[in-house]
């Protein structure tokens, strides 16, 4: 096969994962599987960066009730170092490729930069997860655009302001994010809206956030939340006789808060328990049929 034939049948099979994912959306809640090929990732750092682990991680999820795969060569929780692109790439090219071929679901790069959602692009993944929803780095609307990936825009904030009307807020950014993504030509078909849980928000506004998914409906886009096993919901558990701040009583609150995010109108939801989650939709979706 020629080298202008393979890069078609990569870019025809990254579409068609693309759009059979999106086709999905309102048929009931899709699970996105985490895979961190980080070392510092706050729940997995260091489990997963070699080609191996991860594609065992991205089969598990997804033989677990997945939709889609999100990898990240760069940790966003709180405090974290930043990452260059050039190590971002170089954590990333070992693995991504091997990933993206072991599995018929879509798989997404979790990264704001720009030049490294070029690169995951090239290794076959559908859709951009972008923290900083376009505006960080000023090309990733044009390469977004350029590669035909799907995006999810989150919502996010240099700092926290306890004071602000946290509902406002994210609609001022998605208006730019939006504005963004329609000048660089990127189909609204193809974008996710992300309200950011746990991202330069007080435990407060993280709750009214999640209570306020209905007021981010007058896009007519579809809504990711991400808030598998935070610290918000450690805080909230702490105290209970399960809350000891270990991984299970995150689990359970990871699937009550889920499943409340599902009741104000979330489609998909970024987890690292696909299983538990998978059972949990199921009964809610039926419910929610009945």
């Amino acid at each position: 096969m020629s080298q202008t034939a393979e890069l078609a049948a990569k870019s025809h099979s990254m579409q068609a994962k693309r759009d059979r994912f999106l086709n999905r959306i309102g048929s009931g809640s899709l699970i996105m599987g985490i895979v961190n090929a980080t070392p510092d990732s706050f729940s997995d750092g260091g489990q997963f960066q070699t080609a191996a682990a991860a594609v065992a991680q991205a089969r598990k999820l997804t033989a677990d009730g997945a939709d889609i795969i999100d990898v990240g060569a760069e940790s966003t929780r709180p405090g974290h170092e930043p990452v260059p692109a050039d190590v971002e790439c170089a954590r990333l090219e070992p693995l991504l490729r091997a990933v993206v071929s072991s599995i018929e679901q879509p798989v997404s790069i979790d990264t704001s930069k720009a030049s490294v959602a070029r690169f995951a692009a090239d290794q076959g993944v559908a859709f951009i997860n972008d923290v900083w929803g376009l505006q960080k780095d000023p090309a990733m609307a044009d390469v977004v655009a350029e590669t035909e990936t799907g995006v999810v825009i989150m919502h996010n904030r240099e700092e926290t302001d306890r004071d602000c009307d946290i509902i406002a807020d994210m609609r001022r950014f998605f208006d730019i994010s939006l504005s963004l993504a329609d000048k660089a030509g990127i189909p609204m078909r193809h974008i996710i809206l992300d309200p950011g849980i746990g991202f330069a928000k007080s435990k407060a506004q993280n709750l009214q956030a999640l209570r306020g998914l209905r007021q981010l409906q007058h896009y007519g886009l579809p809504i990711l939340v991400g808030l598998s096993r935070k610290s918000l919901l450690g805080a909230i558990v702490e105290g209970t006789p399960a809350g000891d701040l270990k991984i299970e009583p995150r689990l359970i609150a990871t699937l009550a808060a889920n499943i409340a995010a599902a009741a104000e109108g979330a489609a998909i939801f970024r987890v690292h328990d696909a299983a538990e989650h998978l059972a949990a939709f199921k009964v809610f979706d039926a419910i929610s049929r009945a």
